[in-house]
Order: structure tokens, then C-alpha cells, then sequence
């Protein structure tokens, strides 16, 4: 029977998109695309994630590979990607209906320490309390098996008890291979209750 409902972050409750973040600096598709491949999708946000780097560690590291003209809109985007915090469509919803439901909900997101800055500001924050698991914290990230097996240990949690939701078909086969059944979030806030219905769950 399923009493717990995990979720991630970005992409599920709270909007994350690195080319909007990139192109709304409206630099040109030459200058977007060098901030776009070496702030976001570089190995220092990865280690950002997994807390094994502070900030402007990071930040320096970035501008190493980042031409100079470009620094100033690096910083821009490096210091600002958080602002304005868009939380997605229909997340609030779910989660207040999950937990008025008698579920309780609980947060396992890939993120950096800047996390507790942001967060408490979604409303959406109030239905999780302090069941929150962020990878900068545990030197752990999603897709590691060791981040889920942490998040049942933290919380105590059975893994038969529950039900996992990610934008993330890795990080779900990945759940899966613990044990932890869980469900793809493609953006669609109706499917994805019709899903979790599926799953046994009252909603």
C-alpha cells in the first residue's frame, strides 16, 4: 500500500529550463550556446549538485573555458537562473491534494546548496515540512543507488510504501532497480494523476 509519494524538483514541481535561463540574456545563438553548453551543462554544475564544489569554486572553474567579454553574462546567469521561481503547472494542486489525501511527501532533488534559499519561498513547500533529501548535503546525486538506499535510511521510509516521481526516465529505471516503483513526469499534470490512480494511489 502506498503512503509516501517522493518527489524530485526541477522539471516536476518547479520550472528548470537552462536555454530559456540562457536565451532570456538575448546575447545571439553564438553566445548563448557557449553559456548554455559551460555553465549548465558542465561537470561543475554536476559538482555543484553532489556539494563537492562551492559556488565560486565552480564559477572560476567555468570562466576558465568562457571567453572574457562573456564573464559578466556568465555571472549574470550563474547568480540569477533561480530568479523569477516559476513553479509548473499543477504541481501545488497535487501536492495539497496528496497530502490532504493522507500522503505523506517527501523531496529527493539533484541540487546544489543554494537550494535552501529558494525553496522555502514555493508554496508548494509547505505540504513536504523537513522531508527534504538534497544531493549537495549527502555527496550523492540521482541516478546513484546509493542516493535512494540514503533516502529510505534518512526517513525511514519501506520502499514497498512508496511511489516516486521524476522528469527523468534514468532516474526512474534507476529507482526501480532499488525497488522503489515510480513514474515519468512528461509535463502533463492530468496524466499524471490518471498514473498515479493506476499506481493505487487515492487522488
Amino acid at each position: 500500500m502506498i503512503k509516501n509519494i517522493l518527489f524530485d524538483m526541477g522539471g516536476v514541481l518547479l520550472d528548470f529550463d537552462p536555454k530559456r535561463f540562457v536565451e532570456r540574456l538575448d546575447l545571439g545563438a553564438e553566445d548563448e550556446t557557449v553559456l548554455l553548453r559551460e555553465v549548465f551543462h558542465s561537470a561543475e554544475w554536476t559538482c555543484l549538485d553532489r556539494g563537492s564544489m562551492t559556488e565560486e569554486e565552480a564559477f572560476a572553474s567555468m570562466c576558465r573555458r568562457i571567453p572574457e567579454r562573456l564573464h559578466a553574462a556568465a555571472r549574470e546567469l550563474f547568480d540569477n537562473w533561480d530568479r523569477p521561481r516559476l513553479p509548473l503547472a499543477g504541481g501545488y494542486e497535487l501536492a495539497r491534494d496528496l497530502s490532504e489525501n493522507g500522503y505523506a511527501l517527501y523531496l529527493l532533488s539533484n541540487a546544489g546548496r543554494r537550494h535552501g534559499s529558494y525553496w522555502p519561498d514555493l508554496p508548494v513547500s509547505k505540504f513536504f515540512g523537513d522531508r527534504l533529501m538534497v544531493s549537495a548535503y549527502w555527496g550523492l546525486l540521482k541516478p546513484e543507488a546509493a542516493f535512494y538506499e540514503k533516502a529510505f535510511s534518512l526517513f525511514g521510509l519501506d520502499r514497498s510504501e512508496c511511489l516516486f516521481i521524476d522528469d527523468s526516465p534514468i532516474n526512474i529505471e534507476a529507482a526501480w532497480r532499488v525497488g522503489l516503483d515510480g513514474i515519468v513526469y512528461h509535463g502533463d499534470p492530468a496524466l499524471l494523476r490518471e498514473r498515479l490512480r493506476e499506481k493505487g494511489v487515492g487522488i
